[in-house]
C-alpha cells in the first residue's frame, strides 16, 4: 500500500506539472455553481485530485465522482484541473466555468482514449479487465461438461474454467425446477478436504472472490455468474467448492466441487 501511495504522489506531481505547462492540450469540462457534474471512470477510482479550492467534490461510487464549483467565477475562467486516477489509468481535465447552461456538463463519461496507462504495483488486473474476460466467457459455448450437481430440485453446473494472469475465472449456472423463486443469500468459495475422517482434522479454508460478474440475487428459473479467484494450487485430497445458499432460515443450498485436475485443464484467454 505504501508503494502504491508513493506511485500516486509521483503520478499526481508529474500530472500537475504537465497540466500547468501544457494545459491547452487537456480536454475541457464546463462547470457551474448551480450544477453538479458527475465524472464516470471506466474502472475503479483510486484517487481524485482537484487543483484549487474553487471546486469541491467527493467520490459517490467505485467509479463515479461528483464535482461542483464552490464559488461564482467569470464566464470562461479556468476553475481547476481535476485528476482522476483509476486502477491502471490516469486522466486530467480542465474545469472551465460557464454561465451557459446548455454547455455545462451534468454527466461526463471518461473514455479510455482520454486516459494514460500507468503501473500500479497493488493491482495485477483491473476490475474492468476482469469484467471484459468474464463477459467473453458468458457469451461462449459451454466447454466443461463433467462438473454438475442436483439437490432439492435445483441443478448446478460449471460452464467454463479459464485462467488469465494470476486469476482463475469460473463460469457456473443454476436451474430452479420448483415454482418457488430463489433468493441468493451468499456465494461462498472454499478449499476443503474431499473426505471428512475426523471433525478435528477437517480443514475448510474460505476464499474471497476478487470479482463477481452478476450481482443479482433473485431468480425464478435460471441464474448464471462468473466469479474470479486468485490462482492457487492444492493437493488431490482437497476440492475447490462453490456453495450457493438461499436467503431463508431453512433455505436450499447447492454445491459444485471442482477437482485440481479440472483446474489444470483451465483454458487460457487468447488476447
Amino acid at each position: 500500500m505504501k508503494q502504491f501511495l508513493l506511485v500516486m504522489m509521483a503520478v499526481c506531481a508529474t500530472g500537475m506539472a504537465r497540466a500547468e505547462s501544457e494545459d491547452i492540450q487537456l480536454r475541457t469540462i464546463y462547470v457551474n455553481k448551480e450544477v453538479t457534474t458527475h465524472l464516470i471512470m471506466p474502472e475503479t477510482i483510486k484517487l481524485v485530485d482537484i487543483s484549487t479550492d474553487y471546486v469541491v467534490g467527493n467520490q459517490v461510487n467505485d467509479n463515479i465522482v461528483r464535482i461542483k464549483p464552490d464559488t461564482i467565477l467569470a464566464d470562461g475562467e479556468m476553475a481547476a484541473v481535476v485528476t482522476v486516477i483509476g486502477e491502471r489509468h490516469i486522466v486530467q481535465y480542465k474545469l472551465v466555468y460557464s454561465v451557459l447552461p446548455n454547455i455545462v456538463h451534468t454527466r461526463f463519461d471518461i473514455p479510455y482514449s482520454d486516459t494514460q496507462e500507468y503501473t500500479n504495483p497493488d493491482v495485477q488486473m483491473s476490475v474492468a479487465e476482469m469484467s471484459r474476460y468474464a463477459i467473453r466467457m458468458f457469451n461462449a459455448k459451454r466447454t466443461v461438461k463433467n462438473i454438475h450437481s442436483k439437490k432439492d430440485k435445483m441443478k448446478a453446473w460449471v460452464n467454463h474454467i479459464c485462467s488469465a494472469g494470476d486469476y482463475f475465472f469460473i463460469d457456473f449456472s443454476l436451474e430452479n425446477k420448483t415454482k418457488i423463486p430463489y433468493d441468493i443469500s451468499e456465494i461462498r468459495v472454499k478449499l476443503e478436504d474431499k473426505k471428512q475422517k475426523k471433525a478435528t482434522n477437517y480443514q475448510s479454508i474460505e476464499l474471497t472472490p476478487e470479482y463477481n460478474l452478476n450481482y443479482h440475487t433473485h431468480f425464478k428459473k435460471r441464474y448464471r455468474n462468473v466469479i474470479v479467484v486468485k490462482k492457487l494450487t492444492f493437493p488431490e485430497a482437497k476440492v475447490l467448492k462453490i456453495e450457493v445458499c438461499e436467503n431463508q432460515i431453512s433455505g436450499r443450498t447447492i454445491e459444485l466441487n471442482i477437482n485440481y485436475d479440472d483446474v489444470l485443464k483451465a483454458d487460457c484467454f487468447d488476447d
